[in-house]
C-alpha cells in the first residue's frame, strides 16, 4: 500500500499570494525583513523540499514492494523445506522436529466430549 504523499495548503496559499504579488505594479516594500524574491526563495525551498520528500516515500514504497515479494518468497521456501524434510525422514523423526515439525508421536490425541445427555448437577 503506496504511503499518502504530502501536499501542502501552505505552499498552495503561497503560491496563490506570490501570484497577487507579482501583479502590483510595482514591488511593495514591506520592509527589510520582508521582500518579493525572499518570499518567492523561500517557497521554491519549501517546494523543493516537498518533492525530495515525495520522491523519498514513493522509492521507500518499491523497497517495500520488492521486500514483501522476497518475504513471499522465503516463506514458500520454508514450507517446501519443511515439506521435503517430512518426505525424506518421515513425519515422527527428530529431523521433522528440528526444522519446526510437530512429530505425529507428540501431538495430543482428540478427546471426544461426552454426549452431553447425562448432567450430574441436578
Amino acid at each position: 500500500m503506496a504511503r499518502l504523499k504530502r501536499k501542502s495548503p501552505a505552499l498552495q496559499v503561497a503560491r496563490e499570494r506570490l501570484a497577487g504579488l507579482k501583479k502590483f505594479r510595482t514591488e511593495p516594500d514591506f520592509g527589510p525583513a520582508l521582500s518579493v524574491p525572499a518570499y518567492e526563495t523561500e517557497i521554491n525551498g519549501y517546494a523543493a523540499a516537498e518533492t525530495s520528500y515525495n520522491q523519498d516515500l514513493a522509492a521507500l514504497d518499491d523497497k517495500q514492494n520488492r521486500l514483501d515479494a522476497r518475504e513471499s518468497g522465503l516463506k514458500d521456501l520454508n514450507l517446501r523445506i519443511q515439506a521435503a524434510v517430512k518426505a525424506q525422514f518421515g513425519p515422527d523423526s527428530s529431523e521433522y522436529e528440528l526444522v519446526g515439525g510437530t512429530r505425529r508421536s507428540d501431538r495430543k490425541k482428540p478427546t471426544r466430549k461426552g454426549s452431553g445427555g447425562s448432567n450430574t448437577n441436578k
